[in-house]
């Protein structure tokens, strides 16, 4: 069992496709490359933690996409997660916050970067920023564009941000 990240799917976000300058000619392409790529490291039994922005579909179309998304999927809700924790558990998710959350009393799970000194014993991992970087190296971005739009697993963050 394996445990990976990703943020900003936005499923169905056509604007997205150009404002990152994404490899994808539609959002029905960009839908399914993005479930491939997911599909492709992610088994039944691995657990994602999904750092926010799913989908701009509304719901029921929504569900039917995560439906299609391997492994235990975990939920910490972005800017344009406007449904209730109670709905995005209902589309499959095991587990849903609002808030960011403390993950091996190391790693500060969260959609945007969170503030942390140098003084700070944690690593922030997050999205929301897309291509863009945080500076410092107290921050990891999983954002789709800084991952090759696939799952990163939880050891090859570790590995590039020099922590175990």
């Amino acid at each position: 069992m394996k445990i990976l990240f990703i943020a900003d799917l936005h499923f169905g976000h056509t604007n997205i496709i150009k404002y990152e300058n994404r490899p994808f000619k539609s959002t029905i392409d960009m839908d399914a490359g993005l479930i491939k790529n997911w599909n492709n490291v992610v088994s039944k039994k691995d657990i994602v933690f999904l750092l926010g922005d799913l989908s701009f579909y509304p719901v029921e179309k929504t569900k039917n996409l995560v439906s299609l998304l391997n492994g235990r999927k975990n939920l910490i809700l972005g800017n344009h997660d406007t449904k209730s924790p109670a709905v995005y558990m209902d589309m499959g998710f095991e587990f849903v916050s609002k808030y960011p959350i403390v993950y091996k009393e190391f790693f500060l799970l969260s959609h945007e970067p969170l503030y942390v000194n140098e003084t700070m014993p944690y690593l922030n991992i997050h999205g929301h920023i897309h291509s863009a970087e945080y500076a410092g190296d107290k921050h990891f971005n999983v954002s789709v564009e800084k991952i090759n739009y696939t799952p990163i697993s939880f050891e090859e963050i570790q590995k590039k941000a020099g922590v175990k």
